[in-house]
């Protein structure tokens, strides 16, 4: 072969490799890929659903910082159903994704899926709530807040409510989604601050799971079986302000009538607080999306993470609502 025509296919191979590289190629993605481009780590994330405001607030911040770092995000919404969630998760490991990121509706029954996905060599990363397998390789990492603490926060702020009065305090209270970690751990952290007082009563408590919708219809419930009702420990922001709706539909006035304790700190709740409405809300931060991204860059190159990584929140009271209402940005 002479030296012009060697330099001629040496030439013609680089081309051809770098339209490989660079194009996207046909049936790369899927209809609700956001972010990245070809050649980008793809990770495949499966949210909860879309059922209250921080949620949506969450998903939005996954999918800004997902395009913001390059990376190629499929996405799945469980609309709240476990079966949903472990069928996207079997999806993007039919994709053969880079790293898998979900947010598990319940705690319980992943070992299964998490195991094919670790045969397949695909790590797994938890934002938001943590899984109850005892099998702590199925997963590289959990990124998300300490409810238990939160709901210790809850409690802390009502025994410091009422300090120094010995009069019973009857208390309702509207549970997340059954079987969830919030939920569970919520409840569980809240229980172990008060249970060592005995006018503390929790005297009515069921699911209002995380709907602003359902939260009022359980409300109104509480409402027509209880005779009083001192306080309302609501799981999230939407279930408190449900029953904000129902309470004063009753003729009562939330905050005062019936003091509101709440978890998240959206927007809507600290209009709420700063008209009284809602007494003091436990901040949950949604906004995990970049430190998400940096985690699933990490573990896709085999770098060292923390197997815990908690985000940084506060407690919100009435006279601190104002102030802080316009720098919310959920």
């Amino acid at each position: 072969m002479s030296k012009r025509a060697a330099v001629a296919l040496v030439a013609t191979a680089m081309a051809v490799a770098l339209t490989a590289c660079g194009s996207g190629g046909s049936g790369g993605g899927s209809k609700d890929a956001a972010g990245g481009g070809s050649g980008a780590l793809t990770v495949g994330f499966s949210q909860v659903g879309a059922e209250s405001g921080w949620r949506t607030a969450n998903t939005k911040s996954v999918q800004d910082a997902a395009k913001k770092a390059g990376v190629t995000l499929k996405f799945s919404d469980a609309q709240q159903k476990q079966e949903n969630q472990i069928k996207a998760i079997r999806s993007f490991i039919q994709q053969k994704v880079d790293v898998i990121a979900f947010s598990p509706v319940v705690e319980s029954g992943w070992d299964t899926v998490l195991k094919e996905a670790k045969d397949a060599k695909i790590p797994v990363v938890l934002t938001d709530r943590a899984v109850d397998s005892k099998d702590e390789s199925l997963y590289a990492t959990f990124l998300g807040s300490d409810f238990v603490e939160e709901g210790k926060k809850a409690g802390d702020w009502l025994v410091k409510e009422y300090q120094g009065k010995a009069e019973p305090v009857n208390i309702v209270e509207l549970q997340g989604t059954t079987g969830s970690a919030p939920a569970n751990d919520r409840k569980a952290g809240f229980g172990d601050v008060i249970k060592g007082d005995a006018k503390f009563k929790v005297v009515a408590s069921q699911t209002g799971d995380f709907t602003r919708a359902k939260g009022k219809e359980v409300m109104q419930a509480f409402l027509k079986s209880q005779p009083k009702i001192d306080v309302l420990y609501a799981h999230n922001d939407d279930m408190a302000l449900g029953a904000i709706q129902a309470i004063e539909e009753a003729g009562k006035k939330p905050g005062k009538d019936i003091k509101i304790i709440s978890v998240d700190g959206v927007k809507d709740a600290f209009t709420a607080m700063a008209d009284g409405k809602i007494n003091v809300v436990v901040e949950c931060n949604p906004l995990l999306g970049d430190q998400l991204m940096e985690l699933v860059k990490k573990v896709k190159a085999g770098q060292p993470v923390e197997r815990r990584i908690k985000t940084v929140e506060g407690v919100f009271t009435q006279d601190q609502a104002a102030a802080a209402l316009p720098s919310r940005q959920y």
